[in-house]
């Protein structure tokens, strides 16, 4: 009887993974390089890491790259399994599981290098003009905050040429996303800015999968399990270098 249980057990397990493989999950995401952009090694560092940890266990998967809002309402209506890089909030719950934290998202501001500025408190930064991306949010307190004198701008290329030219007194966007984005700079903007070293928020990301694909659950907790042995195997590490960072 026990090999009986023992063979049940695995056949159990092989139908189990041969159902994983058999499903090739649908990933989206809008571009945030260096996160999610097609143009990118792999996708992107998110894309990567997202597409690597569902292959351990045994998902194929497939990006495409849309808009945010058309990506979420993907998600919502089961046109797509799986998207790429969330910040959890609610309402989200409502249309997707979300998994663990898989990267961390700080939003650092920068300065020009002969600055005095330092940030201790939002009401410190109210006498200072402030690039921000359109569209963006940042956090709650800064975002609702109507003393900060923020200046809307079309990209942080922009913002951070605004910076160095002394147009603002400083530029906010996450730390990744600024590190990446300053290595296409010419070197007299680069090398006249840096960060600050609190962060103004930050932000676990994570997949969100689709509550209409009926597996969502398993999907989740495989993924998990994924990006555990990742950072277990120092693969997790080695894919950060790969892109850059």
């Amino acid at each position: 009887m026990p090999r009986l249980l023992r063979a049940m057990g695995l056949m159990g397990l092989l139908l189990l993974t041969q159902a994983a493989a058999a499903e090739k999950l649908r990933l989206v995401a809008d571009a945030w390089p260096p996160f999610t952009d097609i143009n990118l090694v792999n996708g992107g560092l998110a894309t990567d890491l997202v597409s690597t940890a569902l292959a351990r266990a045994g998902y194929a998967s497939e990006f495409e790259q849309v808009p945010w809002a058309r990506a979420l309402q993907g998600i919502g209506d089961g046109r797509y399994d799986v998207l790429v890089s969330a910040w959890f909030n609610k309402e989200r719950t409502l249309i997707g599981e979300f998994s663990n934290e898989y990267l961390l998202n700080r939003v650092l501001f920068l300065k020009r290098k002969d600055s005095p500025i330092e940030f201790d408190s939002l009401k410190a930064l109210h006498a200072y003009p402030i690039a921000v991306v359109r569209g963006y949010a940042y956090s709650s307190a800064f975002d609702s905050d109507p003393e900060l004198q923020k200046v809307p701008v079309h990209s942080f290329s922009m913002a951070v040429r605004m910076l160095a030219a002394g147009r603002v007194a400083l530029a906010v966007d996450d730390e990744y996303v600024a590190r990446y984005n300053l290595g296409r700079e010419v070197p007299r903007v680069r090398e006249s800015v840096e960060f600050l070293p609190k962060p103004l928020s930050e932000n676990g990301l994570h997949i969100l999968v689709s509550l209409k694909n009926p597996n969502h659950a398993q999907i989740v907790a495989s993924f998990d399990r994924g990006i555990a042995a990742m950072k277990a195997d120092g693969s997790y590490d080695r894919m950060f270098r790969l892109h850059g960072l």
